[in-house]
């Protein structure tokens, strides 16, 4: 690897801005009583979900970081916008810099038929970095009204660990989430340089601490179907089959379908689900 275009303003950059932060801002405990001020070295490993013998090999100018990895150091960091491209530009990576648009992914036509043709069933259209591109009725009812979320706030593992009423509908969360961070691996490793991705995993990382312990695990998981258990507050009780079909184009999107045995209690509820919607709806009208 080449070593930074600046590695000692580099290091010197990234303990100021560790010096800056308490733990209490960035969600840590005070376990103790520190003898310098900020964060320790294994603070900032572990909210960035690096290793410490990496971040400070970074800190001694040994060792140059990627794109990725300064896009999880820059949410560790907290850094705003104009410390964001200082921290790119001495580390050689200004070109590299994540923009801060977001590319919009364009729903295929025939997802949306599919969606249209599904009423009683729940089903998403997932893109990219598992975006949630287009839902159904079904799909508002079941999880939380998605038109309600901003767009680039839309991601299916974003709103397992941050959405209250989508983290607590799982019943199974932790077998959820850890399954999501490992599929969302798999999508760093079809893109590895996704600068979109690289803030995703850097905002998850450190607002919450399940995340940044099963990314560091590096843990792959590219199942396409299971089961869900799911405690829905107006409902109760789910168990629903998750089974989800990719887009023969490319272009990464993919159709998340959820469904219930016939006859099944949890038929029933998704019925029952299915028309309230529907009255909720005309209602409106």
């Amino acid at each position: 690897m080449t070593p930074p275009a600046d590695p000692n303003e580099l290091g010197a950059f990234l303990k100021a801005r560790r010096a800056a932060l308490s733990p209490r801002v960035v969600g840590l405990p005070e376990l103790s009583r520190r003898k310098v001020p900020g964060l320790r070295r294994e603070e900032i490993a572990q909210l960035a979900a690096i290793s410490v013998d990496y971040y400070t090999r970074l800190e001694q100018g040994r060792v140059a970081a990627s794109a990725s990895v300064l896009a999880t150091l820059s949410a560790a960091l907290r850094l705003d916008e104009d410390q964001q491209r200082y921290l790119y530009e001495v580390a050689g990576k200004a070109d590299a810099r994540p923009r801060r648009r977001r590319t919009r992914q364009t729903l295929r036509p025939a997802m949306r038929r599919l969606l249209d043709l599904l009423t009683d069933t729940p089903a998403l259209v997932l893109g990219k970095r598992m975006d949630v591109l287009a839902w159904n009725d079904a799909a508002n009812a079941l999880y939380t009204d998605f038109a309600s979320i901003p767009a680039g706030q839309r991601n299916y593992v974003r709103l397992l660990f941050v959405h209250p009423t989508v983290r607590s509908l799982n019943v199974r969360w932790e077998h959820d989430a850890r399954d999501a961070v490992a599929a969302l691996r798999m999508e760093a490793a079809a893109d590895p340089d996704d600068p979109e991705l690289a803030r995703l995993v850097g905002e998850l990382a450190v607002l919450d601490p399940d995340f940044r312990r099963w990314w560091a695990e590096h843990r792959v998981n590219s199942a396409t179907y299971g089961s869900k258990q799911y405690r829905h507050h107006l409902v109760g009780d789910l168990t629903l089959d998750c089974d989800t079909w990719s887009s023969p184009d490319g272009s990464g999107q993919r159709l998340m379908v959820l469904t219930a045995e016939a006859g099944s209690p949890s038929d029933e509820a998704l019925r029952i689900l299915a028309s309230w919607t529907a009255t909720a709806r005309e209602e409106a009208r």
